[in-house]
């Protein structure tokens, strides 16, 4: 763990300090989604809800964004205080020019897969040769081309495998364009599990499929993370509001992770265009990238940081290691140690998945 006024920070937080002021204003703060309303998002729509940012002197406008908005660029120019995006992003940002720290790494693990049907015969990333495999590109193809690269697919060679730019959802594996698609475990598999297998006129079932789960190839990045700009934290009070943030944050995860079910309604009332069944999957999915999370949700792991910045290198993501500052978990430490005085479980270490029953369409 990144040392740097942890101290100072815990001892504030610790004397139960409000950044709020002595004439209870609240402190306005505006947080950057990747994307719009949906349970990849629902502990933060849950401490707004239910008051947590509140509860610690702030006034938290959430953001949602679009394949235009870059989470980055937005935290960058001071349109946001605090911005999620996944980590190799960030990096990449930094290295041409930004000045951003990863603050509270939330996702522990990474939710990649690329998903095909049984019967194209692909049971691994060697079988991606010659074969039609789709992405989404933006930045979201580095697990998959490191992948490919480990076992000499040279993914810019058509001659070793065809690559191709997915849209957003499973519509080109469904329409038998891929051979394989990019797709989320909490998102667009769900998506072909939702949709109606013609051959029998039921919904796909997982056993339909073959998947490829880039934390078991080895080539898995750090995801959903929480940042911000690095001069913004810099300025005088503002670690003091960043640990409140994340002491909200953490609790409204928490929330999420022990009452599922008014949850997904918070993330529903906040025009989440996504049906229940689709959000419940979502929400279980999430909560497998974070919980158990064994140094406290938001604490960094060393050991994946690592792998990440090897596997972003070597799919020329960057081009050197990036500095000593590029993380820090001090302040998500004095968040947990301000959540420890409440007995509040900040491990998850008992949580278990449930089995979530889609309905077509996600509905």
């Amino acid at each position: 763990m990144r040392k740097r006024s942890a101290l100072l920070v815990i001892f504030v937080f610790l004397a139960g300090l409000s950044v709020a002021t002595a004439d209870g204003h609240m402190t306005p703060i505006k947080l950057q989604l990747q994307w719009v309303a949906q349970s990849q998002f629902a502990g933060y729509f849950a401490a707004v809800d239910l008051g947590f940012y509140e509860d610690e002197g702030l006034d938290v406008t959430i953001l949602e964004g679009a394949v235009e908005i870059v989470p980055q660029q937005v935290v960058a120019s001071g349109g946001a205080e605090f911005g999620l995006a996944w980590v190799p992003k960030v990096l990449e940002s930094n290295e041409r020019g930004a000045n951003l720290v990863n603050i509270a790494q939330v996702f522990q693990r990474s939710g990649t897969l690329e998903v095909s049907f049984v019967d194209t015969g692909i049971e691994s990333v060697e079988d991606f040769a010659g074969m039609r495999i789709g992405t989404w590109g933006f930045g979201n193809e580095h697990e998959l081309f490191a992948a490919m690269r480990a076992v000499d697919i040279d993914p810019e060679n058509a001659d070793d495998v065809t690559v191709i730019q997915q849209p957003f959802d499973m519509s080109l594996l469904l329409n038998g364009e891929l051979d394989a698609a990019q797709a989320m475990t909490y998102n667009e598999y769900a998506q072909v599990l939702e949709a109606v297998n013609p051959d029998t006129g039921e919904l796909y079932q997982p056993e339909d499929l073959n998947v490829i789960d880039f934390n078991d190839v080895g080539t898995a990045m750090l995801q959903d993370h929480v940042f911000v700009n690095a001069d913004w934290l810099a300025e005088e009070g503002n670690e003091d509001i960043a640990v409140a943030f994340l002491k909200a944050s953490f609790r409204g995860w928490i929330h999420c992770r022990d009452n599922p079910e008014a949850c997904v309604e918070i993330v529903l009332d906040n025009g989440s265009t996504l049906g229940e069944s689709h959000q419940t999957w979502q929400l279980n999915e999430i909560s497998k990238l974070i919980w158990p999370s064994p140094a406290g949700i938001g604490v960094m792991d060393e050991d994946l940081w690592a792998q990440t910045v090897a596997v972003a290198i070597d799919g020329q993501v960057i081009s050197e290691e990036p500095g000593m500052d590029a993380y820090r978990s001090d302040l998500a430490q004095a968040a947990l140690d301000s959540l420890a005085m409440d007995d509040i479980d900040v491990v998850g270490d008992m949580w278990q998945p449930v089995e979530v029953e889609l309905r077509p369409g996600g509905e």
